[in-house]
């Protein structure tokens, strides 16, 4: 079975105030960066998939964002996938990145 890393980027939506954005942009304004404007902090989750099938693999994890790692009604996502190769008995800590596509 293939497998799949998945990333997945949460942030709130254009509209919705972000009081973690607004005190990084302060501090960076203080620091003396002050062409920084309309920061916005979000979460990256990354998690893999036992999933032979990549269309499947997407499906699931934007189900997974629709019902519990988003709030849609105020935050947007993004989602990554990469096919990780089979690792050989005797490699065990690189990852072969194959292919990428966000939402």
């Amino acid at each position: 079975m293939a497998n799949f890393s998945v990333k997945v980027y949460i942030s709130y939506r254009k509209g919705i105030l972000d009081p973690q954005g607004v005190a990084v942009e302060k501090a960076a304004h203080s620091l003396g960066f002050n062409k920084v404007k309309d920061v916005r902090v979000g979460k990256q989750i990354i998690r893999e998939l036992d999933e032979s099938d990549e269309t499947k693999a997407k499906k699931d994890v934007e189900a997974m964002c629709e019902d519990l790692l988003a709030n849609t009604v105020i935050e947007n996502y993004e989602i990554e996938t990469f096919y990780i190769k089979p690792r050989r008995s005797d490699i065990y800590d690189i990852d072969l990145f194959l292919c990428w596509e966000s939402r």
